[in-house]
Parts: C-alpha cells; sequence; structure tokens
C-alpha cells in the first residue's frame, strides 16, 4: 500500500533513510577505528533489526527487557549498563552481558564476586566496567544533562584517587545529548584530566552517547580526528561509542490528521488525532517544536497561523504556532518530521487514547503495518 492510503494517525519508518544513516556511522567506525553500537532507549523497533544486523550493529542495554530483545532479535554482543542492578537482576545481566558496567564503587564491591565467579565457570567472559563522572557540562537542557552537580552517574575522580579496582577493565562515561564532535573534544579534555592516568591499564573506553553524527550538519571528519588522536594516545583501549538517536534521525515522521479547528481569545487551534503528551512526549520534555512538512517558514510574512493541539485531556497539551499556505480544514493530514527517534519507545495511553500504528515504507515506496494496536494492548497495560 502506498502513503496516501494508510488511516491516521501512524508512524512511518523509511528504508532508504534508515540505511543512509547506518552507512555513514559503519563509515565513520571503520575510518575512526572504533565501534559504535546502538542504544535501544532511542530506538526499540525490533522488526526492523534485521537491516541493522546487515552492518553487524551491536548494542546496549539499560533493562532486562531490553537486554533479551537484543539477544532474540539482534545480537549476542550486548553492553549493558544500570544504574543500579539487583539481587533480582543481576545474574541474568551477567549471563546475558559481553559488557557490564556499573554506575558506583559500592554496586562493583556488591556484585564484583559473581562477576568473577561467572568468568571462572561459564567458559565466557563478560567484560565489567565502571561508570565515571568527567563533570563537563555541555548540555543546556537539565532533564539531559547526567553531568550536573550532584548527579547519581558515575564515580568523580577523588573516589580512584587509590586506582582502578581490580577486577574492573574499562571506563565509561556519558555527557552529551544530541551534541557535536566538538562538545565531544571538551568532555574529552575533562575526562582525560581526571582519569587519564588510568587509561593505560584499562581494556576499554565507552564515551557514551548523544553523537548525533547523522545530523547534517554534524562534523563526522573531525570527530574521527579526535577519535583516532585519542586511540594514538592509548593504543591499548577499545573505543566505543554508543549513540540513541544517530541511528534513526530522520529517518521516520507522525502522520497526524486535523479533526477539529478551535477560535478562542484570537488563537486558532488545530486539534489533531494525535497527543504530544502521548505520542511526542520528547516534545514536552525537552522541550523542542517539532517541524511540519506542510508548514511554512516561520519567517515568512504571510499565511495563516496555527497553534496546533493534542486530543488528550491534558490542558498542556498543545504547541504552536506554525503557519500555513492555506486555513487548515479537517480531514487535512499533517507530517509531524523527525519521529522515530526516542518517540515509540517513549510513548504512553494516558487516557486510554489509541496508540498510532506503526508503519515500514520499503526502499521501492511500498508500506506495509509493523504492528497496529487496539483496545486489548490498552486493557492489558492496566491489569
Amino acid at each position: 500500500m502506498k502513503i496516501t492510503e494508510i488511516p491516521t494517525p501512524f508512524y512511518i519508518v523509511y528504508e532508504d533513510k534508515l540505511r543512509h544513516n547506518l552507512q555513514l556511522i559503519t563509515d565513520v567506525a571503520k575510518r575512526a577505528q572504533v565501534k559504535i553500537i546502538m542504544a535501544f532507549k532511542a530506538n526499540a523497533l525490533w522488526k526492523t533489526f534485521d537491516i541493522f544486523k546487515e552492518y553487524n550493529v551491536a548494542c546496549t542495554a539499560s533493562s532486562l527487557n531490553e537486554l533479551r530483545l537484543g539477544r532474540e532479535y539482534l545480537t549476542n554482543e550486548i553492553y549493558s549498563y544500570s544504574p543500579a542492578y539487583t539481587e533480582n537482576t543481576i545474574d541474568e545481566y551477567i549471563e546475558g552481558s559481553t559488557h557490564i558496567t556499573f554506575n558506583t564503587l559500592s554496586q562493583w564491591y556488591r556484585f564484583k564476586d559473581k562477576v568473577e565467579q561467572y568468568n571462572c565457570t561459564s567458559g565466557r567472559h563478560v567484560s565489567p566496567g565502571l561508570r565515571v563522572n568527567p563533570r563537563c557540562s555541555v548540555i543546556t537542557t537539565d532533564l539531559y544533562n547526567p553531568a550536573l552537580p550532584g548527579s547519581r552517574f558515575g564515580a568523580s575522580a577523588s573516589e580512584l584517587a587509590d586506582g582502578v579496582p581490580e577486577g574492573i577493565e574499562g571506563l565509561h562515561f556519558h555527557a552529551l545529548c544530541e551534541s557535536s564532535s566538538y562538545d565531544l573534544e571538551k568532555v574529552l579534555v575533562s575526562f582525560e584530566n581526571q582519569f587519564g592516568h588510568l587509561l593505560p591499564q584499562l581494556k576499554w573506553v565507552n564515551m557514551g552517547g548523544g553523537h548525533i553524527m547523522t545530523r547534517q550538519d554534524y562534523d563526522t571528519d573531525h570527530l574521527v580526528k579526535i577519535l583516532r588522536d585519542f586511540k594514538s594516545r592509548y593504543p591499548n583501549l577499545e573505543i566505543i561509542l554508543e549513540p540513541g538517536s544517530a541511528f534513526t534521525w530522520r529517518t521516520g515522521d507522525l502522520i497526524s490528521s486535523v479533526v477539529d479547528i478551535v477560535n478562542n481569545d484570537g488563537v486558532a487551534t488545530a486539534i489533531m488525532d494525535v497527543s504530544f503528551a502521548c505520542h511526542m512526549p520528547d516534545t514536552l520534555e525537552m522541550p523542542y517544536k517539532p517541524a511540519i512538512t506542510e508548514s511554512l517558514n516561520e519567517n515568512t510574512g504571510t499565511g495563516y497561523i496555527y497553534r496546533l493541539g493534542g486530543n488528550s485531556c491534558l490542558s498542556g497539551d498543545y504547541m504552536g504556532d506554525w503557519i500555513f499556505e492555506q486555513p487548515l480544514k479537517i480531514g487535512d493530514r499533517l507530517t509531524l518530521e523527525d519521529m522515530n527517534h526516542y518517540t515509540t519507545v517513549k510513548t504512553n495511553m494516558f487516557n486510554g487514547i489509541s496508540h498510532p500504528a506503526i508503519v515500514f515504507c520499503k526502499s521501492d515506496g511500498e508500506c506495509s503495518y509493523l504492528r497496529q494496536f487496539d483496545y486489548e494492548d490498552y486493557k492489558s497495560r492496566m491489569s
């Protein structure tokens, strides 16, 4: 079926755009001599994972559900990290991971014996690491900044004054969010100043996520240079990056229809059959205003201005303003762009509002449903 034949609302993922990103990431990894793995927290559409397999993509998991999904549909090479493992979860993490990062020294000491016992008796080796905090804030939105004062993420340099604990094979830091290579360069300076003396005795460094290398203005040549320079200083290390957004950046949209027009106090609101709160929560959390294909440039001097309203009962489920060439009317379709990363994984069913279908569009333009949702999906979540 064709896109125009599909009833709204629906997310759509484009094969050609997905492959473009995968090819770029694969090229960067090869040129920089690093490993770039995918974070499920940004993308867990497992029915597309056969495409990722073609590019030998490994993954990072931050929950047992992500770990199980990765092992079942993508790879046996899984890099696990959780802010807190428990007695109920640690064994499955160890058994299912190739690398496991501990958030604190106390977590490592609590479960150190389990890791060592497994490595001695299982016939395979899971490589343990420790998350550290480079204390370098390059993110302006506090909600997404793991390096804020008082952060619960990672050990500080002062905690490692006596060196890396015996058994730890790698360090992991995460301080970026849709950031540039120049932001990474700043973080690396801080990281090396605090932890550089520990690196010669280790096997790997994981530089976390937030490397938005598939964005059009991202300087991939600069990224390759700083990674190769880092590698030249520490040739003993395997370097790992685990971006989330980069893999699915601008690979999918959310298609919605206008279902009503409300005019109050001089404000025209187009009510859609989707919700910002339910189906695009990052737009309210980040916050950011998504691009709409059918709208005009904000600097356009003429046009019709509309606020967009979601179809939940949350008062703040709206955003605006957009300019359109013609007045909007009921039935008009609106394409909310770039709704594949950090979107489908964060949706909710507040108000019991129906979840948009998920559609996959092959390179030849033929589309099919990956998933359609109904009442049973809402009911099964509630009890």
